[in-house]
């Protein structure tokens, strides 16, 4: 037990039993022991008795102390459910015939507070202007205790409208408890934002000072705008026709503001909306510079929009049927908003040059596709088709060659044209369709008709072609399987042919060179016999030798033979 003031002193918590010893020995011929406590004004009020003969307890009719008190035989009185009214001056009496003695006690009692709240919080706070941020109050403290702001565990000293405190304490009059109540008022700024206020209250215990500190607070800081930013969504690098754009407009104030102007390209005013201004579907004429502001004009932002596209023309295009050996101009052009690649595409297989139709033929049919795409733009392409259809009328061409084992003779009828001919043989005279012709693969507008005869006698093969432009009628001759007969071979391509056929030209042309050589050769040397022949004549006549004449003559005759 402390001592305090010269006498001795118990700390007692508020709601606990105070026990107070009573600090005088026992003396020899005691009576009885008594204690009282001492009114303000110094008046004695007895409240325990106990005789030291008898061993009875008596507890004076005092209201403040009924059915709270315990006075034990070595005179320690204690006090129940202790009171903020129990902190008074206590005397400890013991009484003998010759003498009383007297020692005293002072009681001090302690209530600790509750855990201070922050209440009446502000919904939220302004920057630049003094305003209540809330109050702190912590219940039922005794004695009183001291309340301290903290901003970020840091404590918040009073400042002239910026931060300004205002304490007040009230006493409950039944129990004698404090409450204390401390308001805050606060100038914030936005770094604020995320600020933990909280408080703490300092009081006294039976130990000495402590704290109790509140639950912390964030408060939401309203600042105004100070930036606006606008955004293309979505954020691609790229934009091309037909996408959809949406602009957002965002300001850094607290809270965003929920209305802009957007200015677009091609409006005089400025287009009233939410964050957020969508265009869909766009097109090329969309390229320009997008800016948006507040709905007051102010601090405004701009950013630049291309829209990117890709036209391609291709002429002819479609379905396009020529004949064949005509001329066909082909173009795709291509337009762009930036550098685009092309290439061509014939029936599923990609060429390395375009095409281009001086004299069509038959291999020149087909499906093209000129396709291009935009560098760098991801789904811009396009591609548009060009069905070629090259048509012919029939073209024939018939060989004939005898087979290896001289018993059979193949003819063959060579056939070009598009749409593809219908092939029929026959034989002249009996005019019967020959069904057992062998049909080569139709490519490229070419195919053959082959048939295998063994004929008796001379005969002529009809090879008939015909298509929807025309039909054509070619016949050959064909000897007898007993004369062989030979023909251009069938197989070889139509270089090889033309080579044999040069070839074959080239030997034509020396026989007959050489046999034309000779024949002049027999001319000259005839007229030379011939003028000698007559010459020998008129000098016979002149000599008039018979015999030689003849032997001339015959000689002659020899020659000219």
């Amino acid at each position: 037990l402390p001592l305090a003031l010269g006498l001795y002193t118990v700390n007692a918590v508020y709601g606990d039993t105070i026990t107070m010893p009573c600090r005088l020995e026992v003396p020899d011929g005691l009576m009885f022991g008594k204690w009282k406590y001492e009114m303000p004004n110094g008046s004695p009020v007895f409240i325990a008795f106990r005789s030291s003969t008898k061993k009875n307890v008596q507890y004076d009719d005092v209201p403040d102390y009924k059915d709270r008190l315990s006075l034990s035989e070595n005179y320690t009185l204690s006090i129940k459910n202790a009171r903020i009214s129990d902190e008074k001056r206590f005397v400890c009496m013991l009484v003998t015939e010759d003498d009383v003695s007297e020692e005293p006690t002072i009681v001090k009692v302690f209530k600790q507070p509750s855990q201070p709240e922050i209440l009446h919080q502000a919904d939220f706070l302004e920057t630049e202007k003094l305003q209540m941020l809330g109050k702190c109050v912590a219940r039922d403290s005794y004695p009183e205790g001291n309340v301290t702001w903290y901003k970020n565990g840091r404590v918040l000293q009073p400042m002239e409208e910026v931060v300004v405190i205002n304490l007040q304490k009230a006493v409950n009059k039944s129990t004698g408890l404090y409450t204390m109540t401390s308001s805050l008022q606060y100038k914030p700024t936005k770094e604020d934002a995320n600020a933990k206020f909280s408080c703490i209250v300092t009081y006294y215990g039976p130990s000495g000072q402590k704290t109790i500190q509140s639950e912390p607070v964030v408060f939401d800081v309203h600042y105004p705008t100070e930036k606006v930013t606008i955004q293309v969504l979505p954020q691609s690098s790229t934009i091309k026709e037909g996408d959809n754009i949406t602009l957002k407009c965002s300001g850094n104030g607290n809270p965003p503001p929920q209305e802009f102007l957007f200015y677009i390209p091609g409006e005089a005013e400025g287009i009233r909306s939410s964050d957020t201004y969508v265009m869909t579907d766009v097109r090329r004429n969309a390229t320009g510079e997008y800016k948006c502001s507040l709905t007051d004009k102010s601090m405004m932002d701009s950013t630049t929009i291309t829209v990117h596209y890709l036209d391609l023309q291709l002429t002819p295009s479609g379905e396009v049927t020529k004949q064949i050996g005509e001329a066909l101009p082909v173009s795709c052009t291509i337009s762009s908003s930036r550098n685009a690649t092309v290439f061509w595409i014939k029936d599923n297989t990609r060429m390395q040059t375009s095409p281009s139709f001086s004299s069509l033929q038959y291999q020149d049919a087909g499906n093209y596709i000129c396709e291009t795409t935009l560098q760098e733009v991801e789904g811009l392409k396009k591609r548009k088709t060009l069905k070629l259809i090259v048509e012919g009328k029939p073209q024939i061409k018939m060989t004939k060659k005898t087979n290896t084992n001289k018993m059979s003779k193949t003819i063959v009828c060579h056939v070009e044209g598009f749409p593809k001919p219908a092939v029929q043989w026959t034989v002249t005279g009996s005019g019967s369709i020959i069904n057992k012709a062998k049909e080569t693969k139709y490519v490229n507008g070419k195919f053959s008709s082959k048939i295998v005869i063994a004929p008796e006698e001379n005969v002529t093969l009809t090879c008939i072609a015909e298509n929807e432009l025309e039909r054509t009628v070619t016949s050959l001759n064909v000897s007898a399987i007993s004369i062989p007969e030979y023909d251009e071979p069938e197989d070889r391509n139509d270089d090889n042919s033309e080579k044999v056929n040069d070839q074959a030209k080239l030997i034509v042309g020396i026989v007959v060179g050489l046999l034309l050589a000779a024949l002049v050769a027999g001319v000259v040397y005839w007229l030379y016999v011939k003028k000698s022949k007559t010459a020998s004549k008129h000098v016979d006549k002149d000599l008039g030798n018979i015999e030689e004449n003849k032997k001339l003559e015959e000689n002659n005759h020899k020659s000219e033979t």
